[in-house]
């Protein structure tokens, strides 16, 4: 039986330190090297050796998930064309949709690199610290937490759902207070029992108060090819599955409009038919967890680890 393959490419929240080191030998390690001459800094030795609290900064974290993700994109695709196996679509989670892009052929390595880099600093640069703030709201609803939202919302202090992540998990993000409002509006609406988890982040991501990264990406994208894609694509801002051939404007915009939007990642998933097989490219298996709480059908296949690309032939080959 055929099976539908897509490759998911998880977003930040995935790095460790220690990253990438598994793909020394193959030819695919060399674009740690690669991402050092495009940075201007030695990431490769952040990667592999840390520390762990530069590893963790914004404009750090976002080029070593990339990095990483390619490569071992690299060392799968190889895989792929030997068994003849057709990727059917790619997607990725926020920072993820750029690895997703480069192995869609829409963006070289050299350009994403730069730009996840850049979307990092702009995005740490953004808010001051203090102002804004994320919080993960488990089992309520998302139509509730959007209501919650709005209900919460001022023009000078706003909140927005920035992440839905999988059925009972939605992060909000924005302005302290209004975050803080939206909880104590879901705690005075919803009657049955629910969680908060105030995130440890440094800035509000995926929110309204991203606007001026946003503003500032989209001057780097105008001076960078954006080329039409080559595999079918779904785009975090809308869940749409883009079609091979899809022009670099559309590429470009959906990922202007990714910065301060939300990350459609739940329904995304939910696009996906039961037979589907979903490779994730990249570190850690975070996308697994959150897949397998979307639709248990969907198999799931972490390349991060030993004896993945033994199951991958078992599976597939």
């Amino acid at each position: 039986m055929t099976k539908s393959v897509t490759l998911i490419f998880p977003g930040q929240g995935a790095q460790y330190v220690g990253m990438a080191a598994s793909l020394e030998g193959h030819e695919s390690y060399k674009l740690l090297t690669q991402a050092n001459e495009v940075l201007g800094f030695d990431l490769k030795k952040m990667m592999l050796e840390g520390p762990e609290e530069e590893l963790r900064l914004t404009a750090n974290t976002q080029p070593a998930i990339l990095t990483h993700s390619v490569a071992l994109f690299h060392k799968l695709n190889d895989f792929l064309k030997a068994n003849d196996i057709k990727v059917d679509r790619v997607l990725g989670h926020s920072v993820g949709e750029y690895a997703a892009l480069v192995a869609t052929k829409s963006l070289t390595f050299e350009n994403a690199v730069k730009a996840v880099n850049l979307r990092g600093t702009f995005m740490q640069d953004a808010v001051p610290p203090g102002m804004g703030k994320m919080i993960a709201v488990m089992k309520v609803p998302k139509e509730k937490i959007e209501e919650a939202c709005v209900a919460s919302s001022t023009e000078d202090s706003q909140v927005m759902p920035a992440n839905f992540n999988e059925p009972n998990q939605t992060v909000i993000s924005g302005h302290a207070e209004a975050c803080d409002r939206a909880v104590a509006w879901l705690e005075a609406n919803i009657a049955d029992a629910f969680r908060t988890v105030e995130l440890n982040v440094s800035a509000p991501f995926h929110s309204s108060l991203m606007k001026p990264a946003a503003s500032k990406l989209m001057e780097y994208f105008s001076s960078i090819e954006f080329r039409p894609t080559q595999t079918p694509y779904i785009a975090n801002i809308d869940a749409k599955e883009y079609p091979a051939g899809t022009s670099g404007e559309t590429v470009k915009n959906n990922l202007f409009s990714q910065v301060d939007g939300s990350v459609c990642w739940s329904q995304s998933i939910e696009s996906l038919s039961d037979d589907t097989i979903c490779i994730e490219v990249g570190p850690g298996r975070v996308l697994m967890g959150l897949s397998r709480k979307i639709n248990r059908n969907i198999k799931v296949i972490s390349l991060d680890k030993d004896g993945a690309f033994d199951e991958l032939q078992e599976l597939l080959g």
